[in-house]
């Protein structure tokens, strides 16, 4: 068994176990890039350390921390009442305002778990209070989460962004955002359509919290109004003036920190750990893969298709059944690298290619094995679980077997020869 071999069925190990047995997907592949970086690739400690991911680190810890600190200041919460408010009790317009929501939330820098996470309890609250069908809300969240997911300054969009830049790939960072967006919006209106958003008529009192229908909502205070001002600045800083993305939002939330240090302390805890580790541990062992010559290896394997329109979609749907049961940015460190040499032939347009590859492996989301699925079925109220466990399941695969050759048709097939 030759090296890049190797390397392949530890990759694929490193998928199975994080699934299977609810291990971090990045300290696996940190021990893996170790010991097949150290025991096949001939690499030393030093060649391993080399390959870091530091500018993906910094933009993790970065855009989370201040998104952490509006989560912890309150500023979320004030986003959210405002945005429920101003529907003015319409019940048919409650799934498109938790839509938007979360959106907006991983379009200015929340990992989508932790959109999810937050919109969630509250979209499901108020399917169960307004007779809204679960399945259509929580869809909503989810697909409103990757609406946003792929914003130049979003955490999927930075990292994938910044894949394309470091593997000398031609990319457009506007394109992937409106592939992302269209798409998920498209589904948005498919669902609302056939789950019943039409019959949903009337209005209601809408609170700002279930739990105490009496309690005030949030107001602006000088905390929030500086974390707003400060998410602006990362908006224009980036798309107007090029700054980097993780340093500016490090630098942002450093000065949030000084000015209001209580908020700041809670924030630190709150960064998503783990989803660094995660993307650092993989896009190391990739890396590692690339030293090694196992990027090539399988991306000569993938051309070998002989049709290279029909290689890009078996891209697309191992992105898509993959990542519907593992870790979507995970699994978009891996991807993307193994398209360098499918795009060295220059028959398939790479920014179609990969705005499709990402799409793909994000918009399956909704499976309950996702994280994301994962927290609708358990925010879910007053349902029977097992019957919406299968509902989920069942609409996750009519995701992953359709969604793919639809990105195909409409990203990859027009940019052919």
């Amino acid at each position: 068994m030759t090296a890049q071999i190797i390397s392949i069925v530890v990759l694929a190990l490193v998928f199975v176990l994080a699934t299977t047995r609810s291990t971090n997907m990045g300290a696996l592949a940190f021990a893996a890039a170790f010991l097949v970086g150290t025991l096949a690739g001939g690499l030393d400690a030093k060649g391993i350390f080399s390959k870091f991911p530091g500018d993906i680190f910094v933009v993790l810890v970065g855009v989370t921390y201040l998104f952490a600190l509006a989560r912890a200041n309150g500023t979320t919460d004030w986003l959210v009442s405002a945005a429920v408010r101003a529907v003015g009790g319409r019940i048919a317009l409650i799934p498109w305002v938790m839509f938007v929501i979360t959106g907006v939330l991983t379009a200015i820098g929340a990992v989508s778990p932790a959109a999810v996470a937050i919109v969630a309890p509250i979209a499901l609250g108020f399917a169960a209070r307004y007779g809204i069908n679960p399945l259509l809300m929580g869809a909503m969240v989810v697909h409103g989460a990757q609406a946003g997911g792929f914003s130049p300054i979003s955490v999927y969009g930075s990292i994938v962004n910044g894949l394309v830049e470091r593997n000398d790939i031609p990319g457009n960072p506007l394109v992937l955002f409106l592939a992302s967006l269209g798409v998920n919006l498209a589904i948005a209106v498919v669902l609302f359509l056939v789950l019943g958003g039409r019959r949903l008529g009337g209005s209601a009192e809408v609170e700002q919290d279930e739990q105490d229908e009496q309690e005030e909502a949030p107001r602006l205070d000088a905390p929030r109004i500086a974390t707003l001002v400060g998410l602006v600045v990362l908006v224009v800083g980036t798309l107007v003036f090029d700054l980097d993305v993780g340093l500016t939002a490090l630098t942002l939330a450093a000065v949030l920190s000084l000015i209001w240090p209580a908020s700041s302390r809670q924030a630190v805890g709150e960064i998503t750990w783990p989803t660094v580790l995660l993307i650092c541990g993989v896009l190391t062992y990739v890396a590692v893969l690339q030293a090694m010559g196992t990027i090539d290896f399988v991306g000569n394997a993938v051309t070998g298709v002989g049709v290279p329109v029909l290689a890009a979609l078996l891209l697309c749907y191992i992105g898509a059944v993959v990542s519907a049961f593992a870790s979507s940015v995970g699994l978009m460190g891996a991807l993307i690298p193994l398209a360098v040499p499918f795009l060295a032939l220059g028959t398939v347009g790479p920014v179609g290619l990969i705005a499709a590859v990402a799409v793909s492996a994000t918009v399956v989301d909704v499976s309950p094995f996702s994280t994301n699925g994962a927290l609708v079925l358990a925010n879910a109220k007053d349902v029977d679980r097992d019957r919406f466990f299968k509902q989920l399941m069942a609409y996750g695969g009519i995701v992953v077997a359709v969604a793919p050759v639809v990105v195909w048709l409409l990203f990859v097939v027009p940019n052919f020869g």
